[in-house]
């Protein structure tokens, strides 16, 4: 029995944010972990993806090596080495953590933690005893009828990290971020790729002209996208699947080598021991307050499993709120409507706040501030001409209600919108603001400019 201020369920961006923030503020604080440290982010989501996406990035530019006046012969390239890359940048950052979690004298207990009471959990053997609980399970892939996941060939995105060879046709049902980074990775690597969305476009909760940018420039790259389109059913043979999609009332079977699932999580609330405290869920996550605070005292969660907004950065920001909570300092609430959201396929999707249409539908006077990457001279240098910065702007004070982003590292932009969001700047600020020459961050300067049709470069 060991009795700590802070026992933290899960190891993932929230979980270890919120042990160290709260090692910082004085508490005696363990996390139970009862696979790898840093949860699925680190090491089957956020981090591999972007890795293999980065070799992505450098084979399509390999591949256009010709713009740039450079020729080659015998161009070969091998996915399993992309993946082993992908695990050893994985392995490094998880080292880190437990380096991190040593260093602030935090307790790593291995194990599946089970609350027995508010202040009590069980550890496979043993038994902790802590004043604060936060749950920081994460979430699992959510069940989709007719797409029944036998991780062979309909595969979710923890097997398609592991899978050494790139399938010669796949089927990838969701066009959110998941499935819109896949996408590019397998078509960038040969595979003949089909997207399937049930709502209308891709990316559907980005801003309409970016879905729209986005379906052109993965059309150009030979990506077939299905949108307004369900999947009916799927039936495995041979280590191969049909699958049959509905889409404007008729239906057509596609043949593929894998099937991949994303769309969409359910929080892992399950056998840890939430119902036999009490602790309240809604729709299969845990409920919380501006505290990241559940219904039981003394008991918070963070992260996916809260279904608040499943971003690792958003789990990271409410850990440091809860630690704070709990430490019982001030903490400013946080606007889950304002938060970054960023998309690492190729052409890059990056926003925050609302979308145009969201923002008249609020009954904002909205004004509009675009500038195209072809008009900039850093994108015509890097030869990545495709993509625009929009802003959407309140028309009589000049606040920045949203901002939407296509195009090469546009994801490296939201942190000075955040920013400028957070001083309470405007675009006035902004278009003021000298930005140096040449960066894709004059795209910025001159979408501000643009609101109030002062743009030099259009």
């Amino acid at each position: 029995m060991a009795d700590y201020d802070l026992v933290v369920l899960g190891s993932g961006p929230g979980g270890y944010v919120a042990a160290i923030r709260a090692a910082q503020l004085g508490m005696k604080t363990a996390v139970v972990e009862r696979d790898a440290l840093g949860g699925v982010c680190l090491n089957w989501g956020c981090i591999p993806s972007k890795a293999l996406l980065r070799n992505a990035e450098v084979l399509d530019l390999v591949r256009h090596a010709g713009d740039f006046g450079i020729s080659f012969d015998n161009l070969s390239y091998d996915f399993g080495a992309a993946i082993d890359r992908s695990r050893r940048v994985v392995r490094r950052l998880t080292m880190g953590i437990a380096s991190l979690l040593r260093k602030n004298g935090i307790e790593h207990v291995e194990g599946t933690g089970v609350l027995r009471d508010r202040s009590t959990i069980q550890v496979d053997g043993g038994t902790l005893s802590a004043h604060n609980v936060i749950v920081a399970t994460g979430a699992r892939e959510r069940a989709v009828p007719g797409l029944p996941v036998d991780r062979e060939v309909v595969i979710t995105s923890r097997e398609a990290l592991e899978l050494r060879e790139t399938p010669e046709r796949v089927v990838i049902v969701g066009g959110g971020a998941t499935g819109v980074e896949f996408a590019h990775v397998y078509r960038t690597y040969g595979a003949e790729v089909t997207l399937v969305e049930l709502l209308p476009r891709l990316v559907p909760l980005e801003d309409e002209e970016i879905s729209q940018q986005l379906e052109r420039a993965f059309f150009k790259q030979g990506i077939k996208a299905m949108t307004g389109a369900m999947v009916r059913g799927v039936e495995v043979s041979g280590g191969a699947a049909a699958v049959t999609v509905s889409s404007g009332g008729e239906e057509s079977v596609i043949e593929c080598d894998r099937v991949l699932a994303a769309v969409g999580v359910q929080g892992n609330i399950e056998g840890i021991g939430l119902e036999e405290v009490g602790v309240e869920t809604e729709r299969g996550f845990v409920r919380i307050d501006d505290r990241m605070a559940t219904n039981v005292e003394g008991v918070y969660a963070i992260g996916d499993v809260t279904g608040k907004m499943l971003l690792a950065h958003a789990a990271s920001a409410q850990g440091v709120a809860a630690a704070e909570s709990i430490a019982g300092l001030n903490t400013p609430r946080l606007d889950y409507e304002l938060m970054p959201r960023a998309i690492y396929c190729r052409p890059q999707v990056a926003s925050f706040g609302l979308t145009e249409a969201q923002a008249r539908e609020r009954g904002h006077s909205v004004k509009v501030g675009r500038f195209p990457m072809a008009a900039s001279g850093k994108a015509l240098a890097l030869g990545e001409t495709g993509g625009m910065v929009k802003l959407v702007v309140d028309s009589e004070i000049g606040e920045i209600l949203g901002a939407h982003m296509i195009g090469s590292e546009v994801t490296e932009l939201l942190g000075e919108l955040a920013l400028t969001r957070l001083l309470e700047g405007t675009t006035n600020e902004l278009g003021w603001a000298v930005h140096p020459h040449p960066t894709i961050s004059e795209t910025l300067k001159e979408a501000a400019l643009a609101a109030d049709g002062e743009a030099i470069h259009i």
